[in-house]
């Protein structure tokens, strides 16, 4: 199994760094919603409670091409309080897999907010499993840079970890 973790400070308050990474669906947006970015897509299912406690997702992401270069998962929040904590338990594939992954969101003395993720992956066949630490490390790289990026749009962003 390999855990990955990784800390941003952003110079914006907690609740606009929670709207910004689970932001509401749209009023009349249909359905399945599809949020696109680059290299990749996350098509929202089922939209879960306020907090986004039950949200239903599939998600496309690059991986090495060594296992053909594009991945989907299948990903549910199973814990998510406003403001402060999501969780997610996932499956994917081609390597058959399992992921679980968290967000936590506190304020920083300056007025902005810290958010650490943290993210445990396992590949499930032992005949493949000799590749469960090369593909973590890739997928985990393109979305530190992913979320760094992204985060910037909405203050400076700071990289800790």
């Amino acid at each position: 199994m390999q855990r990955h973790r990784s800390q941003f400070i952003v110079d914006a308050p907690r609740a606009k760094v929670w709207r910004a990474l689970h932001p509401p669906a749209p009023p009349g947006a249909e359905r399945p919603r599809l949020i696109e970015y680059p290299g990749g897509s996350i098509e929202v299912l089922f939209e879960g409670d306020a907090a986004g406690e039950g949200l239903v997702r599939t998600c496309t992401f690059p991986v090495p091409k060594l296992i053909g270069g594009r991945a989907r998962s299948w990903e549910c929040i199973v814990e998510a309080r406003e403001g402060e904590f999501s969780r997610y338990m996932a499956v994917g594939k081609p390597l058959w897999s399992r992921a679980e992954g968290t967000q936590e969101y506190e304020d920083t003395p300056e007025g902005g907010t810290k958010v650490t993720f943290t993210e445990s992956y396992e590949v499930l066949s032992k005949v493949t499993r000799f590749l469960e630490r090369y593909v973590h490390r890739f997928i985990s790289k393109r979305n530190d840079e992913t979320i760094e990026k992204y985060l910037g749009h909405i203050g400076p962003v700071r990289r800790l970890a």
